[in-house]
Formats: C-alpha cells, structure tokens, sequence
C-alpha cells in the first residue's frame, strides 16, 4: 500500500478539525471527518442524521440506540447503532487508504490503520484555557458553558476510543507524532505536517 495517509485525533477545542481542513487544502488531497457518517449510512441505509446522534461515542450497555424495533430494519435491532457505524466506518477508513492519500480525522483511524506502513497518526493537544477560548469563540458560548462542553466531549471520545481499541486515548504511544496547537501557530503545524507528508514518499 503505496498512499500516504495521516490520521489526526485530538482533544475537543484543540482545532484539530481546522488543522485537518487547511492540511488538506496545502497537500491538495481529501480529508474525511463527518463524511465518513455519510459514507457508512450510505453503505447500510442508515439516514446521516440517525447515525450522526452516536458519531464517536461508545455503545450503552444498558440500552440500544433505537428502542422500537418498526423504526430500524431488521438486520439491525440487536445490534447497537454505535457498533453499526464503528464497524462500517472502519470498512470505510481501510477501504479510503487502499485507494487514495488522504487524511482522517477522529473514529479511532490510528488504531484501524495501525497495520498500514504509509501511515502516520497525529495527535493534537492544547491547554484547557487555550481550547476554552476555542470553543467559547466558535460556539459563541460562555466560559462555563465551553468547559463543561469540553469536559463532556473529551469524555465522549476517551471512552469511545477506549472501548473499540481497548487501549487509552490519551497514551501518546498510541501516535507518532503529538502537536500543542496552544504553543504552536496554525501554519507552523501545517508546515510540519507537510514536511512529514512529503517525507512519506
């Protein structure tokens, strides 16, 4: 497998989105993040809105997603919504570095592709009030509000990652490379991000 793909995970605030997004835009190649829902609803005839309510977050061993069985096909009742996506998705992710260069963010992409030789994973960070000023910036909330959001949505992604990998989110032995996006400008990341891209070929 001859592609070049880069996975970033990272902690709610810390812009790893946008980090992705000009990435992209630099290296002229796609990048998946909640396009991926839309790929896997595709795949198993699941509406973007009814898979995007479980998008990056584990299955609840008390409950399924959806609690009456008219409104899911019949492939599905007992199977939670969270384990359709994750497993469709990780399809989706391994049949995307099989055929193009590309980036991916998030859904536990590192772990997924942990096999694949041309692939390097990303992890971006940034100090608590560095990602509140992110979030109360974006999201147009208070300073409360944007730390209880990310003290909610970091929560969402470690347990996730946890529970479909059995290994810690947060370890960065998980990841090639860590980046501090509070101590490090937006184009410094891209400019080292590239650098490893290019260093790939």
């Amino acid at each position: 497998m001859n592609n070049r793909v880069i996975t970033i995970g990272r902690q709610y605030g810390s812009n790893g989105h946008k980090i992705a997004e000009r990435l992209s835009e630099r290296l002229g190649i796609h990048y998946y993040d909640k396009e991926l829902i839309k790929i896997a609803g595709e795949m198993q005839n699941i509406t973007y809105e009814e898979l995007l309510k479980v998008d990056e977050k584990r299955s609840n061993p008390w409950r399924y997603p959806v609690e009456d069985d008219v409104q899911m096909e019949k492939q599905f009742r007992f199977e939670p919504m969270n384990d359709v996506l994750f497993y469709t998705q990780v399809d989706v992710i391994r049949s995307l570095a099989e055929k193009e260069d590309c980036i991916i963010v998030g859904r536990c992409a590192n772990d997924i592709l942990r096999d694949f030789d041309n692939c390097k994973s990303i992890f971006v960070h940034a100090p608590l009030e560095k990602r509140i000023e992110n979030v109360m910036q974006r999201a147009s909330v208070d300073h409360k509000e944007a730390a209880l959001l990310i003290k909610r949505m970091d929560k969402q992604r470690r347990y996730y990652y946890n529970y479909f990998t059995d290994k810690k989110w947060e370890d960065m032995s998980q990841y090639d490379l860590a980046i501090n996006s509070g101590t490090m400008s937006e184009d410094q990341i891209i400019d080292v991000l590239t650098a490893l891209y290019e260093s790939m070929l």
